[in-house]
Parts: structure tokens; sequence; C-alpha cells
């Protein structure tokens, strides 16, 4: 069975829609158009070196097509949480295709919750997403899971599941879209102005940096669980960062103890981990993604021409997380983005339900001989 948004073309809005930089505009300034409000429960779990992870939980609307309990594990882009609209409108349309959804709010994202330790969420670390997943597997022991990553989020779910061969009993398949790959190759790309890269560059350094400021007490204060080598010093650095490199190689590496930022961007990108993973493996991108240079796209290409379990999709429009779709001027609510991966999940779940139910049947016929 392959997912409907798979069978037709991605159409753009006639008179912006294949620009990816509006694409891209629309979703970091809007996110969505008319965004519902679903609702969630939040929940707080304690992390070994006290830090505070938290995740919203939303129940499923409907009855699964498969009739099956399934829950989307969902990990947000860079500095997002369930709140943003773009979560709400796919949280939205998962709930009403019967799937609960669990969304990780990255550590420090939310503005009205304090940190509790000296650390905040980094580019690879999987700590507060394997927690959360841990959750859902003991409170929910029967349900299966669809493993969901969104930019940033993509990086840290396929990381997750390459870490370790266990973390994949159970997941039906993943989706990651609009992530880069490999922040050691993006770094350099990060750095030049074609498509306006620089700029975004920029754009995202200054949210970081207000990020970090907004926790300044927790992150800086002297405490015995302070991070060895972040010192007041890198604070009057992170006034004067102009890209996320610079906040990147000056404070968060030293979150995890990392000597050098080659030596972070190596350990905490998917990159390495991608082999590792042998469930279905969806990967999305935009051709005119300003974020996501073309060069790191040979990465997902290749891995699907060598695995048979990854397929790699790539509309030639759609920006960075926007794919909106409507005739015209105005967009509609729901995204071509959000059809896809609801889509393709409820795919490979009724895939695997009819693979079961063929595997029972034969095992039937055999004992009756």
């Amino acid at each position: 069975m392959v997912a409907t948004s798979l069978k037709q073309w991605y159409i753009p809005p006639l008179i912006w829609g294949k620009s990816g930089h509006i694409q891209t505009a629309l979703y970091g300034k809007m996110g969505r158009v008319s965004s519902p409000n679903p609702y969630g429960i939040r929940k707080y779990l304690t992390m070994s070196d006290g830090a505070t992870a938290t995740f919203d939980l939303f129940e499923p609307l409907a009855e699964h097509c498969t009739g099956e309990d399934i829950t989307m594990v969902i990990c947000p882009g860079i500095a997002n949480h369930s709140e943003k609209q773009y979560i709400r409108t796919f949280v939205d349309y998962a709930q009403k295709n019967g799937y609960r959804c669990a969304v990780l709010n990255h550590l420090g994202a939310l503005p009205n919750i304090e940190l509790t330790s000296p650390r905040m969420f980094t580019y690879g670390c999987t700590w507060e997403y394997e927690a959360m997943v841990n959750y859902i597997r003991k409170t929910y022991p029967q349900t299966q899971l669809v493993v969901v990553g969104f930019s940033l989020g993509g990086n840290i779910v396929c990381k997750y599941l390459g870490e370790n061969q266990a973390n994949q009993e159970g997941v039906l398949c993943c989706v990651s879209v609009c992530q880069g790959y490999s922040a050691l190759r993006a770094q350099e790309t990060f750095m030049q102005w074609d498509q306006c890269r620089r700029f975004y560059n920029f754009l995202m350094a200054d949210n970081m940096k207000k990020i970090i400021l907004s926790h300044r007490q927790a992150l800086f204060a002297e405490s015995p669980k302070k991070p060895q080598g972040l010192v007041d010093m890198d604070l009057n650095k992170l006034h004067t960062a102009t890209s996320l490199m610079q906040i990147d190689d000056n404070i968060m590496r030293k979150f995890h103890g990392y000597h050098s930022l080659k030596e972070y961007y190596e350990q905490e990108s998917c990159l390495r981990f991608l082999y590792r993973i042998y469930v279905p493996l969806l990967l999305v991108n935009a051709s005119d993604d300003p974020l996501v240079h073309d060069s790191l796209l040979s990465i997902p290409r290749t891995l699907a021409e060598k695995r048979e379990n990854v397929m790699f999709v790539l509309p030639l429009h759609g920006g960075h997380l926007g794919f909106f779709e409507g005739a015209v001027l105005f967009p509609e609510p729901l995204t071509w983005m959000d059809k896809l991966v609801v889509q393709y999940a409820s795919a490979i779940c009724q895939w695997e339900r009819n693979k079961s139910q063929c595997s029972d049947t034969e095992q039937s016929s055999s004992g009756q001989e």
C-alpha cells in the first residue's frame, strides 16, 4: 500500500508556492493557517541529572483504520514544542485518524517551564526523547509506535533508533521531515550567502541566544552540576555570536563535555546511525529548502538506493517545513506534509496488519494438515 500523497504531485499555491523562501517564511512566522487547539495533558519526567523533561499527550479522536492502538512519538524542530502551530495542526489531523500523539517539548524551549539543571536541548541529545518513549511503552504496553521528527527532530529520532537495536522494538515506521543529516557537512554551507542561508543562520542564532539568556541563572550559576568548561566568559561570547556554529562551540557542546565543535557535530549527527535503522523509514526533503544545501541530499538519496526499507521523497517545492497547499493565494490549514506523514504511517500500519493476518492464516492451515 502507498500513501495517497505519494501517488500525486505536490501542487503548491499558484502565486507564491514555488518560492522556498516564502514557504519557509510563512512556516517561521505563521506556522500554519487557522490552527486547531487539540487538548493534551502535559507530563513531567525527572531525568537522572535533575533536568525535568516535559511532553504533551493527546488521545485519539477516532478509531484507527486497523483497529489497533498506535501512538505517534513526535520530536519537533529546533527550539520548538507542542504549542507551535505546525505541531498543533499535525497532531489534530493525526488524532482524527486514530493516532495517540506524544509530543516532546525541547528542554528549555517552553517559556513558562524553568530549567531544573544546567542543561538544555542540543542538536542530537536523545535523552528526553528516549524518556518520553519509555513512558509510552510502560503506560501503554499494547501500543505500537510511529516515530516522527521534524527538522532537528528528524536528526534526534533517527539517531535514537540507530543508537540501540532495542529502540526499534514495537516501532512500525519512522518519518523524518526536512532534516540536514550531518551538522558537520552543513556548517560550511550555513555560512554561505546563496539561498540567503547565512541570513537564516543569523535569525536562528538570535532566537537561540534569547532562549539561552532566558535560562541564564539555571545555566551559568555556580553549582556542582554546572558543566565543566562552561564559564562566564562564554556568556560574553554568546552576546556577540551571529551564527549557530558560534553558539554550539561556545555553549552547546559543553553541556555534554565535547572537546571540539567537530567532535560535537560528528557524535550528535544521525549520519552514522542511519544504516542501523531496519524499520520502514521515510525521509522527506524539499529541493528548494533554503536551510538544507543540495549537497546534503546525497545522504538520503544514497541510503534509499542501498536499503529496501528506506524511501526518499524530494518534491521540487515546499521550502523548510512549509509544503502549503491552496489554489491561488490563500493556503489551506492542512499541508501536504501533514497528510503525507499520516497517510504513510497508516499504509505501513495496514501492511503490517495484513502481513500478520496472512501469517496467522498460514499457521492455522499448517496446523490443520
